[in-house]
């Protein structure tokens, strides 16, 4: 059953079960599925008034809301094509995502700054929500009191487009990734059929993303075909109190967040104290007053995805009683790939084997190729792009990888990201980096030394981590002795550079999905790459 079909069946059986729920000013409105779906019907009459015709494509830009659900549905139920746009895209990217997929219209909510929306969109038709309004424009408020409910939603064909996504471009032009309802179906059902079983519903917080698709699949389309109750987050001032609200049952993060959180627990209680707290006969009473604190302390199901986990964290997380699973995929794959399902903590450290329905294997040169039902076919109006991405009908992920003898698989780095040094010899910086973010005082690195003797490590100290501290430079060389002595001779790093400014999408360090921008990073700190010696702190380069 398709996603549509599936979230109509819903309605239908359980109208008044309780489905989003949305924070504003700090009071929660729930919306059932019948009122989802009612408001979603009155969307695809508006879009359809408007002169939107099927398979038209229909952006959205906005931070994660009940609105933006509502506003896909309806598309969904109009027979269109979905475009998500990076609620942080600056103009360039609203121009090129716009402009390349011929939107006919777009739904603009929830945003920190409006600028970059206001001098990109120019004639395109607008819709807003959530407290956005531009005179002469509509609201969603305005089409739900004015339009009636679309009475025959256009139930779309397993091969049917289903939506348009662009990806975050660490490098190069955004190219559209063309995703069908057969694709989505494969990998929201993928994820649910290796989840485990939790007792009542599930509950998820939203607040990576949903112009990601991996949320879209996780949350949206996962909720829908496992009747799972959406929290969303309001801002990042009140994240932890939304999780607690929430009480969630899943939860799904990035590296740098499950860092965070550490750094937040050994800011309280130092490491040394923990560890002896946990190993004593209190230990299974202080692991789940830390996971409380964090409001995790319902959870059952961690996740970890979009960038490696340094292995090290994943193992300080098991002690206290946090299991994340560690899942690899890409907008190519409908956000889904491999995952260490069921949890085995013998593969801490690995992207685990492929979720059910595909398939992966090592090409000559040592890229990951993979193939199956979420694996889209074809760039959105790129056929160049297209056949130089698949080979024999498998795609080419870009990712160096290894695999055991036991189907376990590794990622390596990135095929593109590999350097080489003055002496000739290549270094792939991604697992020296997992190496470097074991260290409780980094929360961001860098591995990078193009050209230079050695490669060398930029890195961003956690927040609460004094820069004058000697203490804290005593532990990076200790640290650098202790990555070096398990690096071969070309790997080992000269130096750590301490650098002062939080690698961020705003300063356009990190991509929207929290990748590293390499060459905006090597850039930066260009003037420092010939001494790098030791431990090394560097000015503020971020204007």
């Amino acid at each position: 059953m398709l996603p549509l079909q599936c979230f109509m069946q819903r309605v239908s059986k359980q109208p008044k079960a309780a489905y989003l729920h949305q924070p504003v000013n700090g009071e929660w409105t729930t919306y059932s599925y019948s009122d989802v779906a009612s408001m979603a019907r009155k969307v695809a009459t508006g879009l359809i008034e408007r002169g939107c015709e099927k398979g038209d494509r229909i952006s959205l830009i906005s931070k994660n809301c009940a609105e933006w659900l509502i506003a896909d549905l309806g598309i969904m139920m109009a027979g269109m094509v979905s475009v998500p746009i990076y609620p942080n895209a600056g103009v360039a990217t609203i121009e090129h995502v716009v402009g390349h997929s011929q939107a006919k219209a777009i739904f603009i909510g929830k945003l920190d700054d409006y600028t970059a929306v206001d001098e990109a969109l120019g004639e395109c038709d607008r819709v807003t929500f959530g407290g956005y309004a531009k005179e002469g424009v509509d609201t969603l408020t305005d089409w739900f009191s004015r339009f009636a409910e679309l009475q025959e939603p256009v139930m779309p064909l397993p091969d049917d487009l289903w939506t348009v996504v662009y990806t975050s471009g660490s490098t190069g032009v955004p190219k559209g990734v063309g995703l069908t309802y057969s694709n989505i179906r494969a990998s929201s059902q993928e994820l649910l059929s290796d989840n485990c079983d939790v007792e009542g519903r599930h509950r998820v917080l939203s607040y990576l993303p949903l112009a990601h698709v991996a949320e879209r699949a996780a949350v949206e389309i996962g909720s829908i075909y496992a009747d799972v109750e959406v929290f969303f987050n309001e801002s990042l001032e009140t994240f932890v109190s939304d999780l607690q609200y929430a009480k969630v049952t899943q939860f799904v993060s990035v590296p740098r967040l499950w860092a965070k959180f550490q750094a937040q627990v050994l800011a309280q209680i130092d490491y040394d104290t923990l560890e002896g707290l946990l190993q004593s006969d209190d230990g299974s009473t202080v692991s789940a007053a830390i996971r409380d604190k964090l409001g995790l302390g319902h959870c059952k199901i961690f996740v970890s995805g979009t960038a490696p986990i340094a292995p090290a964290l994943l193992a300080w997380y098991s002690r206290i009683g946090i299991e994340i699973v560690e899942g690899w995929g890409m907008t190519e794959t409908s956000g889904v790939g491999a995952a260490n399902i069921p949890f085995d903590p013998s593969r801490l450290g690995t992207i685990g084997i492929p979720v059910n329905g595909l398939e992966i294997k090592l090409s000559e040169a040592g890229e990951m190729l993979i193939r199956g039902d979420s694996v889209f076919s074809s760039y959105y109006k790129s056929p160049e792009a297209t056949a130089e991405s698949f080979e024999d009908g498998w795609f080419r992920t870009g990712d160096k990888a290894e695999v055991s003898t036991e189907g376990v698989w590794r990622i390596i780095g990135r095929v593109k990201e590999q350097f080489k040094t003055a002496k000739g010899k290549y270094v792939s910086p991604v697992p020296i980096e997992s190496l470097v973010s074991a260290c409780p005082l980094i929360e961001q690195v860098c591995v990078t030394g193009s050209g230079q003797p050695q490669p060398y490590a930029l890195v961003v100290l956690a927040q609460g981590v004094s820069a004058s501290n000697e203490d804290v430079e005593a532990e990076l060389d200790r640290l650098l002795e202790d990555v070096n002595a398990g690096l071969e001779s070309h790997e080992q790093l000269s130096g750590v550079l301490v650098v002062q400014d939080e690698w961020s999408i705003l300063n356009e360090m990190l991509t929207p999905t929290m990748k590293l921008k390499r060459s905006n990073i090597e850039s930066a700190y260009s003037r420092f790459s010939d001494s790098v010696r030791g431990v090394r702190w560097a000015d503020s380069v971020v204007a």
